[in-house]
C-alpha cells in the first residue's frame, strides 16, 4: 500500500478541534492500514514526528427513508497525537 493511500481525510467535528489544542489530530485512514503505516505516512507526508496513533473502526449504520433501507459508509479514524513541540499547520488555519 502506498503511503498517499493510508490517509485519506482529515475528520473535522466539535471533539476533534478540542483535540488540536493538546496535539491531536483525526484522519479517516484505510481500512487495511495498521498503526505502524499510519505513523509512518503521516511522519513522511506532514513532516512531523509522532508520538502515538490510536485508531477504531466504525461499521456502517442502517439508514431508512421511508420503505427504503440503506446503510452508511464504514470507516476507520486514526487519533495522532504529535509529540511535544510539532504542530500541524494546514489544519491550524480552519
Amino acid at each position: 500500500m502506498h503511503l498517499t493511500e493510508v490517509i485519506k481525510k482529515p475528520l473535522l467535528t466539535e471533539k476533534s478541534y478540542a483535540g488540536q489544542q493538546n496535539g491531536a489530530y483525526t484522519f479517516i485512514v484505510d481500512k487495511r492500514s495498521n498503526k505502524v503505516q499510519i505513523k509512518k505516512a503521516f511522519e513522511e507526508i506532514f513532516q512531523v514526528k509522532v508520538k502515538s496513533v490510536r485508531t477504531a473502526n466504525y461499521d456502517g449504520q442502517d439508514k431508512r427513508m421511508g420503505r427504503f433501507v440503506g446503510k452508511t459508509n464504514a470507516y476507520k479514524k486514526a487519533i495522532i497525537t504529535l509529540k511535544d513541540g510539532e504542530k500541524l499547520d494546514i489544519l491550524s488555519d480552519l
